[in-house]
């Protein structure tokens, strides 16, 4: 066999065309034996690995084109990541089981809230399905962050191709275009690997606080609840039943107060956008790894990138995604807690095991956090629940979620830190908050008639100056 018509030969002719005797004296001045790496590889006694090695580097390349982000890559990614371990198609059986829940559910929240439900039937998905569905919104949230680390990572290749070696490696056009795509691949790679290890997490599609569908409804994943179950000494009917009242909960919060959703979504996209990428700390990382391996660039992309410093924009954006985040989980807890009570005996330790979970950071906050670098575990749920749990005994449940009417009544971050005097206020009305300014506003005026008064000039008896037109102020 001649060496033009050896594995490494074809591979490096199809990446660097007449520049592949370049590379291969490039590898050989390196150390690497091509012949050992062909041979350990299996392309000698299988010509089809290689077609199918060029063909992914053909279709790599040519899906890059034009893109910052590969989210061809990234949908291929997550399918993958979320059918590790296997990934079971839900049967009709299954899915009855859990439609079932669900209406149970709805039937008990009714007794609750007057929010109505969703329209829209509810999805049974397998993680695939989950994935499919969600990777829409995914790449709305992340695609801003996305692109930045991939023009900061392509920049910085490019940079890298300049030195020597790499340009001894990879002349010509072709290997321009090779190395223009690792920066879209890697990243495809990393929001795949993220949306993917959340389908592996997640029990539906508002586990984080905010709805993952552009279609509001309720949506379970079977195999994702049963692993959870298990792990527990609490029946799987309860179990499921439980997190089907949470999920909808989310959903008849956010179809109640359709100005949620895109205001939830417009504060994360703000907060994503105005993120900075560390290009030192990148640098440093691509520079440990090198470009040859984009699934270890791609683990690089996790090692402090984003900048830990905020803007004082960024830190207003932040605490109000952390409050409103806190706002709505609390809700969701304290109707879940009333709703289950006179049914599910084990609510208060499956409650208190949700809430652990979430202080913990499973894989699922974990990803996001990953994407946005950003920590979407509220941390003053606590708070939230008490606020809402003390508004519904002192008020009841009507006046509870008269709150959700508009964004501009919801209680602030520090509201949650004085629950009883946020309530006491709400509770007064705005008519009690408008005489309280007209009573501050008529001692202010008071008060400074008074000044007015003890300001001017003492007049002699007779002195007929007062008030302009020759008559004597008054006593």
């Amino acid at each position: 066999m001649s060496d033009d018509n050896t594995p490494w030969m074809r591979l490096l002719r199809e990446l660097f065309g007449d520049d592949a005797e370049a590379a291969m004296e490039e590898l050989q001045r390196m150390g690497m034996d091509p012949s050992a790496l062909a041979q350990a590889s299996g392309m000698l006694d299988n010509p089809a690995m290689m077609d199918h090695v060029l063909s992914q580097i053909r279709s790599l390349i040519s899906q890059s084109a034009g893109e910052d982000v590969n989210w061809t890559l990234a949908h291929d990614v997550a399918r993958g990541v979320a059918a590790q371990g296997g990934d079971p198609t839900v049967t009709e059986a299954v899915a009855q089981t859990h439609r079932t829940a669900v209406s149970r559910a709805e039937l008990w929240l009714d007794a609750v809230t007057d929010f109505n439900p969703s329209p829209l039937d509810p999805k049974v998905w397998s993680r695939a399905e989950w994935v499919e569905a969600t990777l829409p919104t995914w790449r709305v949230l992340t695609g801003p962050v996305a692109v930045s680390v991939s023009k900061a990572l392509g920049g910085i290749l490019r940079g890298a191709r300049e030195d020597e070696s790499l340009a001894a490696m990879m002349p010509g056009a072709d290997a321009s275009a090779l190395v223009g795509s690792v920066s879209p691949t890697v990243c495809g790679m990393h929001m795949g690997q993220a949306a993917g290890q959340m389908a592996r997490e997640t029990f539906g599609a508002t586990d984080l606080g905010f709805p993952l569908l552009t279609e509001l409804r309720v949506a379970l994943v079977p195999s994702v609840i049963k692993e959870f179950a298990d792990g527990l000494e609490v029946p799987e009917d309860e179990v499921l039943t439980f997190l089907a009242l949470r999920e909808a909960a989310h959903v008849r919060l956010f179809t109640a107060a359709p100005w949620l959703p895109g205001h939830l979504h417009h504060l994360i996209e703000r907060y994503a956008a105005g993120i900075h990428i560390d290009i030192e700390a990148l640098d440093d990382a691509v520079s440990q790894v090198g470009m040859s391996d984009p699934a270890k660039l791609q683990e690089a992309l996790t090692r402090g990138i984003f900048q830990p410093r905020h803007s004082e924009g960024q830190e207003a954006t932040l605490a109000s995604i952390e409050t409103l985040l806190a706002l709505i989980e609390g809700w969701v807890d304290e109707v879940t807690l009333r709703a289950a009570a006179p049914h599910l005996p084990a609510i208060g330790s499956l409650s208190e095991m949700l809430r652990r979970r979430r202080a913990a950071g499973g894989p699922a906050e974990d990803a996001f956090a990953t994407l946005l670098g950003l920590e979407l575990r509220p941390r003053r749920m606590r708070e939230a629940t008490a606020l809402w749990r003390e508004l519904t005994i002192r008020a009841g449940q009507d006046e509870r979620d008269r709150v959700w009417s508009h964004p501009d009544i919801l209680p602030t971050g520090d509201d949650l830190q004085t629950a009883s005097a946020w309530i006491d206020r709400w509770l007064a009305g705005p008519d009690a908050e408008d005489e309280v300014d007209r009573e501050l506003e008529a001692l202010l005026n008071a008060a400074a008639g008074q000044s007015s008064e003890d300001d001017a000039p003492e007049r002699s008896e007779g002195d007929s100056s007062g008030d302009g037109n020759g008559d004597e102020r008054p006593e």
